[in-house]
């Protein structure tokens, strides 16, 4: 009976994972709004996938508008924070020094943290306790993995999609170079034909015409 007690808090992790990726033009800022209670803790984490230099500038502002993170111009990062007071916390993005060049942005806003630990204290029960500790022990070590697993999948298809963007972005630039370099091929093709006919073709006036005997 312990250990379904314990089991089911454990699936229904207390932690709130928010993740999102948009896309953010030039001279744009976007805010995100999260109301939260007090003594939460808080994990933002964000990363540019495509656009530009690759940076983002990034605030987050608490419920009385107090600058608790501040970076300019990252290409990823992460901040840990728990909050110091109940109310509506901000975190903004940032491209206004961008001309021209518009990013595509993932953020991981990760609220709350299982404060759980894994059992090892006997219930004074004897072997019965050691047995439930051990299956409660492996469970938690189970769930732990998972949550490695999954942090580890986002990471990996970040940079997955980071190195297609990269990737569509230089096959892109071949291919144009490509297209200009044929192009210019031709036109000089057809000028060489051009001045050769205009050397061979001139007219019988301009070459003295016939000698008489």
């Amino acid at each position: 009976m312990s250990l379904t007690l314990w089991l089911l808090p454990l699936l229904a992790s207390s932690v709130l994972s928010i993740e999102m990726t948009f896309e953010l033009q030039e001279h744009e800022v976007q805010c995100f709004h999260e109301t939260l209670p007090k003594d939460k803790k808080i994990t933002l984490e964000y990363q540019v996938i495509s656009g530009g230099h690759f940076d983002i500038d990034c605030h987050m502002l608490s419920p009385n508008s107090e600058n608790l993170y501040k970076q300019q111009r990252k290409q990823y990062d992460t901040f840990h924070h728990k909050t110091t007071e109940a109310g509506e916390y901000t975190f903004c993005f940032s491209n206004e020094f961008s001309t021209f060049a518009h990013k595509t942005v993932y953020f991981d806003l990760d609220i709350g943290e299982d404060d759980m630990l894994p059992p090892g204290e006997d219930n004074g029960d004897g072997a019965h306790a050691t047995a439930l500790t051990q299956l409660e022990s492996s469970a938690y070590a189970i769930h732990e993995a998972l949550r490695l697993v999954v942090d580890y999948q986002n990471h990996h298809r970040l940079k997955e999609r980071i190195g297609r963007e990269v990737a569509e972005y230089l096959c892109t630039r071949v291919q144009n170079w490509s297209i200009g370099q044929t192009v210019l091929i031709i036109f000089v093709a057809f000028g060489q034909v051009f001045m050769l006919r205009k050397l061979f073709d001139k007219p019988a006036a301009r070459m003295g015409g016939k000698v008489g005997i």
